[in-house]
């Protein structure tokens, strides 16, 4: 099975027309398919479960939100998406597809929905924080209407990376894939092309987009917003100035180290997509492909602890919501008077939490 772009898989050949391509056994090894096997299970387990806390924390326990905290459920909402359909993609590459046409689509379409409007999402909180503190005194009478703004570029956001996902949505087909050594045929859920015209076109509008939108323009926006904050906090007299400078610089190390070495490979794969490579050259190839993309995927869970539970405000509420599962589970072990005193426990906490509301769900 050949990989292609994203870990995808193309029943075009990749090779030059008039070159007549060697015979090459590309599939994973055994060790490799376990190791990313167990590596993409703690991708899922830990994406979802601090993606799903910083939701449920936004939906029942946050009041008050800014336009920060609006990007951040989002940037939550699709780290999810992607987190739920990320075992489900991991089947396909090892078994038969069975679950049909439509939901081959969507699952396919999961990742690049999740790369788009993630990215674009984190450039836009690098540009609301860059407002908030560059151009604190310009902004000041502008911020009222935070709430609508941030809703309207959230939803503007997703319409555009839905838009993006479309070639990926219209081309993803269920494919049969026959193994002559064993006798057998499985359905293989894959980008696939009638034409080799086609195929080439798409072969390099996708994953130029990719890199393009989902990485470079983000990290040129991050960059340029994270160096004019750290320069107006150089400038500032606060004690939490030195705090806030290491929180923005781990946002961007993370950034790039995450997504950086996966785009270089894409690149390198892209540029060598309709050349004759030997067996060998394309195994490497691949392998470092499949790595980099297994730690791009690494940074859906770290979005919550950089994001979100670096924030004070954040924080008490997430302890609030620790205090009430304790208190839940404390009604159906003590008696009716143990349970009555732990739930003016839990109401008493969760006012004390409201009391955080001025705070800033973002310290950087």
């Amino acid at each position: 099975m050949e990989l292609g772009t994203y870990g995808y898989d193309y029943n075009i050949s990749d090779y030059p027309d008039d070159v007549e391509p060697e015979l090459c056994n590309l599939d994973l090894k055994p060790v490799e398919v376990m190791s990313q096997m167990y590596f993409h299970s703690i991708i899922c387990i830990f994406g979802l479960i601090g993606n799903t806390l910083v939701i449920v924390t936004y939906l029942f326990y946050k009041r008050t939100k800014t336009m920060t905290d609006v990007y951040l459920y989002n940037v939550a909402v699709a780290d999810l998406i992607f987190v739920l359909a990320l075992p489900f993609i991991i089947y396909n590459e090892q078994h038969s597809w069975l679950m049909g046409t439509v939901v081959c689509k969507m699952l396919r379409s999961a990742y690049s929905i999740n790369l788009y409007s993630g990215m674009m999402l984190l450039a836009c909180i690098s540009g609301d924080r860059y407002i908030a503190i560059v151009q604190a005194r310009r902004s000041f009478g502008t911020r009222s209407h935070t709430l609508i703004y941030s809703r309207f570029i959230c939803f503007a956001v997703w319409v555009f990376a839905m838009a993006l996902t479309l070639p990926t949505l219209y081309y993803t087909q269920l494919n049969e894939e026959k193994n002559l050594a064993a006798g057998t045929v499985t359905m293989v859920c894959q980008l696939s092309f009638s034409k080799n015209e086609t195929a080439k076109t798409m072969k390099v509008v996708v994953p130029s987009l990719q890199m393009a939108i989902g990485f470079l323009l983000p990290l040129v926006v991050m960059v340029f917003c994270y160096s004019s904050i750290v320069c107006t906090l150089l400038r500032a007299q606060s004690s939490q100035r030195q705090k806030a400078i290491r929180v923005i610089l781990a946002v961007v190390a993370v950034f790039i180290l995450c997504h950086l070495p996966y785009n270089v490979a894409l690149l390198n794969h892209t540029l060598s997509l309709f050349k004759q490579r030997s067996c060998t050259a394309e195994k490497i190839k691949l392998q470092v492909l499949a790595i980099s993309r297994s730690v791009a995927y690494l940074h859906c869970c770290l979005n919550p602890i950089l994001y979100a539970f670096v924030g004070v405000k954040f924080r008490s509420h997430f302890r609030q919501i620790m205090l009430d599962l304790w208190c839940f589970s404390k009604k159906y072990i003590y008696t009716a008077r143990s349970s009555r005193a732990t739930s003016d426990i839990c109401i008493s906490g969760r006012m004390s939490s409201d009391g955080f509301n001025n705070m800033t769900s973002f310290s950087a």
